[in-house]
């Protein structure tokens, strides 16, 4: 990863954009959609860059420019539609110690504009760093057809219940609480345009603690498959979000890892042996322990679960504790030839 994703608060700040013309129109459009303050400059405006400074939306400054016009700026674009002018400006701008963005030319960025879905405030921003923008606007077109056009309405009224959730919640709670909004029949009905009564479903949810049945723990034995990122099933990577902790294998992918939500707690199994290494009735006790504490547990094994004997020792000891247990397959690789145990463990 060149260039490292990260959202800039924009209330209060000043953008510059330097160009009159089409390609400063385009990026002004852009910044017309934050609580930032827009200075143009540019001896002459486009008839719609005109007509904003008219209307008092942007600033508008005419005189040559100098090194002193970007300082003190959040963010810098230079678009006089001149890649000459435009690299000239980029030096002048750097000099300032501004962060700069040069239209089609990434070599003289520090900021690269991404494709972007705004159900404001769910921003979601797609970077190629600068090598395939039609491929980004292609992604871009499928996150817009996966999200409902009030989603952001939704998540703004979550934000403004937090505070409410966080005087009845434990922290646990309001993490299942959040996650039964966002996936359950209050963003359905929120979708369907009824804002009233998803909000009243949320604050009943939140003084009755009516999505309890939520709370319950589980362990999921969770497996990588032949072990790259891209391979791993969509549902080994809801478990990895959705666990409090996740006891690892020492031979799986850290890769895998980074799937997981980032706060969840991260314990190293190492299945080799040695010093550190977990007894196998030592991790099924452990995990028991972990889910009668209300915990979402994951236990992330190399290959398939199913596959190898101590899962099935696992389960064993889940089931014989009355433990809601699952065992999550991982996708099939050509070099695994043990057979999996068909009689302790129902794929689901």
């Amino acid at each position: 990863m060149k260039a490292f994703p990260m959202f800039l608060q924009m209330q209060g700040r000043r953008v510059v954009i330097a160009g009159g013309g089409e390609q400063a129109a385009q990026k002004c459009r852009l910044i017309l959609k934050t609580e930032a303050t827009i200075r143009m400059l540019a001896p002459v405006l486009d008839p719609e860059l005109a007509d904003l400074h008219a209307q008092g939306k942007i600033e508008w400054h005419s005189s040559p420019i100098t090194a002193p016009d970007f300082a003190n700026t959040a963010l810098v674009f230079i678009a006089t539609g001149s890649r000459a002018a435009d690299a000239s400006l980029q030096v002048l701008a750097k000099s300032a110690g501004a962060i700069v963005n040069v239209v089609d030319q990434p070599h003289l960025c520090d900021a690269l504009t991404p494709s972007i879905v705004d159900r404001s405030p769910v921003v979601v921003a797609i970077g190629t760093e600068g090598t395939a923008p039609v491929l980004a606007r292609q992604i871009k077109t499928r996150i817009e057809e996966m999200l409902e056009p009030r989603l952001g309405d939704l998540a703004a009224l979550a934000g403004r219940l937090r505070a409410r959730a966080a005087m009845h919640l434990a922290p646990r709670e309001r993490r299942d609480l959040w996650r039964w909004v966002f996936a359950g029949p209050v963003r359905a009905k929120h979708a369907r345009g009824a804002e009233r009564a998803a909000a009243e479903m949320i604050k009943s949810a939140i003084d009755n603690k009516s999505f309890g049945a939520q709370l319950a723990g589980s362990v999921s034995l969770v497996g990588t498959g032949p072990g790259a990122i891209d391979l791993m099933t969509l549902r080994g990577i809801q478990r990895l979000q959705e666990a409090d902790v996740i006891y690892f294998d020492a031979k799986v992918d850290a890769g895998i890892l980074d799937l997981a939500r980032r706060d969840a707690e991260r314990v190293s199994v190492n299945a080799a042996d040695g010093p550190h290494a977990f007894a196998e009735n030592k991790l099924a006790g452990i995990l028991v322990a972990e889910v009668n504490r209300g915990r979402r547990v994951v236990h992330l094994v190399e290959g398939d679960p199913a596959s190898f004997a101590r899962g099935s020792r696992e389960l064993e000891t889940l089931m014989a504790n009355g433990l809601d247990c699952e065992v999550v397959p991982a996708i099939a690789s050509s070099s695994t030839t043990q057979e999996r145990p068909a009689k302790l463990c129902r794929a689901v």
